[in-house]
């Protein structure tokens, strides 16, 4: 079967083409693909269609430009219509790739499907050619709970601990705002501005998370969730809704938030406003393998595994290499991924 690939242009198609995919997400939406572009990203939206005219592959490409050299990533994607794609269109999709990234200059591209990892899979790309990228690109095992079970099940199914810290929101006089403004995403960099600091690690930048909330608050996508004991300020999380799924996409804790429930309020409160507006899903997004005990990740996600829910490993990221030099970036990322710890 060969396919027509052809690029779309618009919002109105483009999301009424990936809402076909059950596995779409807000990394393949048009916001995702707006917010790139307002920091200087390019970007390529594509649909496969076979010969009766229907969608079997979706996928949003962004264009990075590193010191390093550029590549193209697909994050959360390609959307695959799994029921009726075969082998020899997978081969097709990789070849419209690789023309595209050579087309740009690209030394690679870095994948990482929405799709559960297995061990037919990895078969599968190996024998096309793709190796498993030394550095994730999003987050690939994640933790994700069940919004269809009622508030006491799910209350029920925590560890007792995060179950009890909960309960304490309300005694401990702990109060949750919720914010689509974007002026507010200020005080949360400079948060994370002091974080970063003290945990040794690269921060966003403000126009990052600014123009990324920007974009999703216009269509009401996005909330900032913040916690505060009086006026003092305790935590704050940075929440997508996108195809009935809530994601924990950042998040931030200052000093007044030690020995109070702060995180677990704003997490609470961002799991009832997920049922409010019908999610079948609240998505905590990466967390670290439990047997990783020095992964930079552990203590986060052993926050967040408090609440329950279930482990989903997708595939992780896989490169297609176009150019001698990606074998420079593959040990490069190698050794920056070991001194980072993840």
């Amino acid at each position: 079967m060969s396919l027509t690939f052809q690029e779309i242009t618009t919002k109105k198609e483009w999301e009424k083409t990936i809402s076909q995919f059950p596995e779409a997400n807000f990394l393949q939406s048009f916001q995702w693909g707006e917010f790139q572009e307002k920091i200087d990203k390019k970007i390529f939206r594509i649909t496969a269609f076979d010969k009766k005219n229907l969608p079997i592959i979706a996928f949003q490409i962004i264009k990075e430009t590193a010191k390093r050299g550029s590549y193209l990533t697909i994050a959360g994607g390609p959307l695959l219509n799994w029921d009726v794609i075969s082998k020899n269109n997978l081969k097709e999709l990789i070849k419209f790739i690789r023309k595209t990234a050579k087309k740009e200059h690209c030394s690679f591209i870095r994948f990482r499907p929405q799709t559960i990892d297995t061990l037919g899979l990895r078969k599968t790309l190996k024998q096309l050619g793709a190796i498993p990228a030394p550095m994730h690109l999003t987050a690939d095992l994640t933790l994700q709970l069940d919004l269809t079970k009622t508030t006491e099940t799910i209350l029920k199914e925590m560890r007792k601990n995060t179950r009890y810290e909960i309960r304490q929101i309300e005694k401990k006089n702990i109060s949750v705002t919720q914010s689509k403004n974007p002026k507010d995403i200020r005080a949360f960099f400079e948060q994370q501005l002091s974080l970063a600091k003290k945990h040794h690690f690269v921060p966003f930048s403000y126009k990052f998370l600014l123009e990324q909330f920007k974009i999703f608050a216009e269509n009401d996508n996005v909330v900032l969730f913040s916690s505060f004991q009086g006026k003092k300020l305790l935590a704050s999380a940075f929440i997508i809704f996108y195809n009935k799924e809530a994601v924990y996409h950042y998040g931030i804790s200052t000093a007044d938030n030690y020995r109070l429930p702060g995180s677990y309020a704003c997490q609470w409160a961002a799991i009832e406003e997920a049922k409010k507006r019908n999610c079948t899903k609240y998505n905590f997004w990466g967390i670290a393998p439990k047997e990783e005990q020095e992964h930079r990740f552990a203590g986060v996600s052993l926050f967040k595994r408090g609440f329950g829910g279930q482990e989903v490993a997708y595939l992780p990221a896989y490169d297609i290499p176009t150019s001698f030099s990606y074998w420079g970036v593959y040990a490069f990322e190698l050794l920056r991924k070991k001194l980072r710890k993840l």
